[in-house]
């Protein structure tokens, strides 16, 4: 299995399916992969807020694939015109091939759709424990630390995709800290330094994992082989 970091929170996982996860592309100063580019069989979406969801409904649509979702987000999805959705809730688990499935996590964040002047509340946040091909990887989503990380890491995790750069997620202490609860092979720090509000060096996230994991830093469109 092949990942690939798009920029902020956005991976592409290719094995013998794709899955993209919060593909936020458009307006997102670190991509540098257009909508029309992404070729997917589904897409996974960790709560609303815009650079999460981002170029969901576009992907969607050009590949008739299926978006996968808290329900109320995947509802919303559909009412925006994707047309194969798999509302989810947090702990579901659901097997969509032989190699490929997916389970919900909690999230400590929020989840919404800013329309005009109306917020729409879009379910739980959640982060996703994917298996592909035999390998296992856990995306947090936008996330603050939690003790019940120490179960998600149970069964073992090939890598682990943190959030560093504070503010509205974890910072470099805590993130450091849920790779010693994970306990991964290797750990990808995402969502930082898109703005200035979550400027973080990665280096820095680095020098503060002191378990045996291994810390892989990705710029936009480079890749990691599992």
């Amino acid at each position: 299995m092949q990942l690939t970091y798009l920029g902020h929170s956005a991976v592409l996982a290719k094995g013998s399916v794709s899955v993209i996860v919060d593909p936020f592309l458009t307006g997102n100063p670190q991509a540098t992969v257009k909508p029309s580019d992404v070729k997917v069989d589904y897409i996974l979406l960790t709560h609303g807020h815009s650079d999460h969801i981002g170029d969901a409904l576009e992907i969607a649509k050009n590949n008739q694939a299926t978006i996968i979702a808290p329900f109320e987000l995947a509802i919303y999805c559909q009412q925006k015109g994707a047309q194969k959705v798999n509302p989810m809730y947090i702990g579901g688990f659901r097997r969509f091939s032989d190699s490929f499935c997916v389970k919900l996590t909690i999230a400590h964040h929020g989840s919404s759709v800013i329309e005009g002047d109306k917020i729409i509340y879009t379910g739980n946040p959640c982060g996703f424990v994917v298996e592909l091909d035999g390998k296992r990887f856990y995306h947090s989503g936008d996330t603050g630390l939690f003790l019940d990380m120490q179960l998600i890491g149970e069964n073992g995790l090939d890598l682990a995709i943190l959030p560093i750069g504070d503010n509205f997620t974890m910072g470099i202490k805590d993130a450091a800290k849920a790779v010693e609860f994970l306990k991964p092979k290797k750990v990808l720090p995402i969502h930082y330094n898109t703005w200035d509000i979550i400027s973080a060096d990665p280096q820095e996230f680095k020098n503060a994992v002191k378990t045996s994991c291994e810390v892989v830093i990705l710029k936009p469109n480079e890749t990691l082989n599992l």
